[in-house]
């Protein structure tokens, strides 16, 4: 169970406590779950009972006793423990595999995993100044926004709102005003081509001076951007290999059996799980704090993650492909789906070759 997955179970206790009227609150939009604090236990825990519990007339730890035996009886969850004045920490049922249904998800949903509606019904009115690096963070913003359920417009400061299209309407709604003031590029970035130049005014943090300089353009690990999309493409490339050798992706165990000694601990990929499964979480944050700076840090983050597991995907030698093969394939092409689609929100180019 994914750390969405368990929201959403999360949510469909409480609205089966309200159905049946133990909880007389309003369902929240959505839950947080997060690595337990000091006291926890557990994988994951979140503090909705104290969320709840003011509305409910109730106290934190009477309404998370309330959850618990609907949590314990959800499938994939093992044990649930309250500590403190009501915070619910979740055992995962051991037998399962979160990391391949982590997976699972992530090609289920394509490009579209980590969109919510966090921001559902919102609408922003970016206000920028005629400065390109201005122009290009509201730009990711509009698109980031989307993601998350919201609309937003540029509007330049003095002048009209420009027009956003989402979903084929045109969003002209003034919203809440939001100023996108970015420390301005030095120079004209345009000369590192569209990918490079976008890059160098949305990686760094909105108060730091971005560099226009030809390091964006050089393949060397030095290079982030080079990281982020040498990745894509490396996961791209084990594909149309693994096509060749006739076999295909499959979530499952990475390798045959604990004991395999042959496989390394990078073929194991732990590294992956918390990059890949954090995703939806740093583009919720990248939403909310309009901030598409979260969302390429975190890209070479991922990108950093996957790279020493691509040496494991394709058989070596005259080793035949297996279900481990097709599971290992699986995941890089998961980490592929969650850089193609966080490039495409900052509008950069995910290449098939490099």
């Amino acid at each position: 169970m994914t750390p969405v997955e368990l929201s959403r179970t999360v949510l469909h206790a409480v609205r089966c406590a309200v159905d049946e009227g133990q909880l007389s609150v309003v369902v929240p939009e959505r839950v947080v779950v997060s690595e337990p604090g000091a006291g926890g236990c557990g994988e994951y825990a979140t503090n909705v009972a104290l969320q709840l519990a003011r509305a409910a007339g109730k106290p934190p730890h009477t309404v998370a006793e309330i959850l618990r035996p609907r949590l314990i009886a959800a499938d994939g969850i093992e044990d649930v423990v309250v500590t403190g004045p009501g915070f619910l920490n979740f055992r995962l049922d051991r037998r399962a595999d979160p990391l391949q249904d982590l997976v699972r998800e992530i090609r289920g949903r394509g490009r579209r995993y980590g969109h919510g509606d966090a921001l559902a019904g919102q609408v922003l009115t970016l206000r920028v100044p005629y400065e390109v690096r201005a122009e290009v963070v509201a730009d990711a913003v509009v698109r980031i926004v989307a993601t998350q359920g919201g609309r937003a417009t540029v509007e330049h400061r003095g002048g009209r709102a420009t027009v956003q299209h989402h979903g084929g309407r045109a969003a002209v709604e003034h919203g809440e005003l939001v100023d996108l003031r970015p420390v301005p590029a030095p120079e004209d970035p345009a000369p590192l081509g569209p990918d490079a130049a976008r890059w160098a005014l949305l990686h760094p943090a909105p108060h730091d001076r971005p560099r226009i300089t030809a390091d964006h353009l050089v393949q060397r690990e030095g290079n982030p951007l080079f990281r982020v999309r040498y990745a894509h493409a490396r996961v791209r490339y084990l594909g149309r290999g693994a096509a060749r050798l006739g076999f295909a992706a499959e979530p499952g165990p990475l390798d045959a059996t604990e004991a395999d000694t042959a496989v390394t601990p990078a073929c194991r990929a732990p590294a992956l799980h918390t990059p890949l499964s954090d995703y939806p979480r740093i583009l919720t944050a990248a939403a909310t704090h309009r901030a598409p700076d979260r969302l390429a840090r975190h890209l070479v983050t991922v990108a950093d993650a996957v790279l020493p597991f691509l040496t494991c995907v394709l058989p070596l030698g005259e080793e035949k492909p297996s279900a481990a093969h097709r599971a290992r394939l699986a995941l890089a092409e998961a980490a592929g789906t969650v850089l193609a689609g966080g490039l495409s929100l900052l509008g950069i180019d995910a290449p098939e070759h490099l």
